[in-house]
């Protein structure tokens, strides 16, 4: 089965608080004051006997028209399955641009969800979890029993819902997933906790389950293997699941490349062959992307097949040197800005999800380091 879902809560969440998930996806209001409720629709993506998914009545989509991406819908589409094959349902969090995966076992309805995303408003300091609870709607409507949480890295760009749903699904299905990450997370959690001035007992043992190279685990029947790819991040892992690969923030739609490599323990020649790795797999294998920005319009894409990326992506097509690459890379990210969100993202995901402990105020702080460009006083 294949579908799509879109959810239009604008650009922008007006001071809303989560939901129970098992009452629905929150109500939200509209900045440009057009409407107040989500505006929902399902459609059918042609492909042979695929179906359009039933679980939402369709209704009009926002009225947010001629502005590209000013909907900011969620999508949900579901790959049909074969026996040893999974059903992918890749949901998109257009704020982020970031691809959220539910994959599952068709025979035992066990599924694991990959990189999960928490709402994070910077301008009002709002923390939502619409995204996460509409994974969690997804989840009871397919009788899914979540298994585990994986996440490809820790993420510069979005903050990780992994935490919440961990809790929210001990209570919906009476036991508490546990949460997966890379071996070298803990490199990564040293890093960023001296640097933010994060106490140890705030990011140690925060995750359930770390991952070796190359080590395989299941979902329900279908075996699953998780791949170092550093390049990105130096934890970076991706998980080949059946004839996929969950690439995170690897390899990008082909008319985007690949992700920068300028983060601490980032470095080019290694994505280059991180790159390489995953493209040595057949050509069918479908390799699925942790984000996508699309240009000019495009609608979002989440996965091209390996063939497709050797003949197609404009960085690590067959015919891009490591030479070409690493110079390319270098040169492309001197020019980028940090991530909007980078500061608060590491503090929170470093702690697997979980947010700072509160102070004898009763708040919870994150901090953001000034930049004074020479001055003094």
């Amino acid at each position: 089965m294949k579908g799509s879902l879109y959810i239009s809560p604008g650009p922008m969440l007006k001071r809303i608080r989560s939901t129970p998930a098992i009452t629905g996806i929150p109500s939200y209001q509209c900045p440009y004051q057009i409407h107040q409720t989500p505006r929902l629709s399902t459609k059918s993506i042609p492909n042979g006997a695929q179906t359009p998914l039933k679980y939402y009545k369709s209704r009009p989509l926002s009225r947010h028209i001629n502005k590209p991406f000013m909907q900011h819908p969620i999508h949900f589409y579901s790959m049909s399955a074969t026996p040893k094959e999974p059903t992918v349902h890749d949901i998109f969090e257009p704020v982020t641009g970031t691809w959220q995966y539910i994959v599952a076992d068709p025979s035992t309805q066990a599924a694991v969800i990959i990189d999960p995303v928490l709402n994070y408003e910077p301008s009002t300091q709002d923390i939502t979890t619409i995204a996460a609870d509409a994974l969690l709607s997804l989840v009871q409507e397919k009788h899914y029993k979540i298994e585990r949480i994986i996440e490809t890295h820790a993420h510069a760009d979005h903050l990780t819902a992994s935490a919440y749903l961990q809790h929210q699904l001990d209570q919906i299905q009476g036991s508490k997933p546990p949460i997966g990450i890379g071996k070298r997370i803990t490199q990564v959690q040293n890093l960023f906790g001296h640097r933010y001035q994060i106490g140890k007992q705030e990011y140690e043992q925060v995750f359930d389950n770390l991952f070796d190279d190359d080590e395989t685990f299941s979902i329900g029947e279908i075996k699953a293997t998780a791949l170092h790819l550093p390049g990105h991040t130096p934890d970076h892992l991706g998980y080949k699941i059946g004839d996929n690969i969950f690439c995170g923030d690897s390899l990008f739609h082909a008319d985007i490349g690949t992700a920068r490599c300028d983060f601490p323990g980032g470095d080019a020649k290694s994505l280059y062959n991180s790159s390489r790795r995953l493209l040595q797999f057949n050509d069918k294998v479908k390799i699925w992307h942790g984000h996508d920005y699309p240009p000019n319009g495009r609608e979002p894409v989440s996965f091209l097949s390996v063939g497709e990326h050797r003949r197609l992506n404009r960085h690590v097509m067959d015919s891009v040197s490591e030479e070409q690459f690493v110079a390319m890379r270098k040169e492309r990210d001197a020019s980028l800005k940090e991530p909007r969100l980078i500061h608060q993202s590491l503090q929170v995901n470093i702690r697997g999800g979980r947010l700072p402990e509160p102070t004898e105020s009763g708040q919870r702080l994150l901090h953001l380091p000034l930049k004074l460009n020479g001055v003094s006083w």
